[in-house]
């Protein structure tokens, strides 16, 4: 068993401990989140809905991100991340958590402010947000799957 199939079945069973639902609003993921968690038995009981967030209108459209957020800041940055999970939490059923990622996976779009392997992971609820950013290294597939066992262990933290 992987470890984030590890850190998935452990989210599920502290969810439910706590009677709260997840919801998943992803960027560079493309909604990897919401499939790794979906993968175990007895999701259903958190899983509260997942937004894939691809482009900034669907940012602005689905989760409610400002534009003026993202012409500030750009797509990938700590405050999109921000208001991508506390647009989840609005957008989801009281007691749910949300966690927003954004990145750039690769192999191209990087810069050097913003390089390949940059990925913001923020997790909310209705009462607070963390946002934490991450360098991963490797291909698009690698970055991608660290990101989200990152998503997972942050979640695990902010539920504690």
């Amino acid at each position: 068993m992987s470890e984030t199939h590890r850190l998935a079945e452990q989210l599920v069973a502290d969810l439910v401990a706590q009677n709260r639902t997840l919801t998943t609003v992803e960027s560079c993921t493309g909604g990897l989140v919401f499939v790794t968690m979906t993968d175990i038995a007895g999701s259903s009981a958190v899983m509260e809905r997942g937004f894939i967030t691809y482009s900034n209108q669907a940012k602005q459209d689905l989760v409610g991100v400002a534009e003026e957020t993202l012409i500030a800041h750009g797509a990938v940055s700590e405050e999109v991340a921000a208001e991508m999970a506390v647009g989840g939490c609005r957008h989801s059923t009281d007691g749910a958590i949300a966690v927003g990622l954004t990145g750039i996976a690769g192999p191209g779009g990087g810069s050097s402010a913003k390089p390949v392997g940059l990925v913001y992971i923020a997790v909310a609820d209705t009462a607070r947000c963390t946002v934490i950013k991450h360098h991963f290294d490797g291909d698009r597939t690698a970055v991608r799957s660290a990101a989200v066992a990152a998503a997972l262990a942050h979640i695990s933290d902010f539920i504690g």
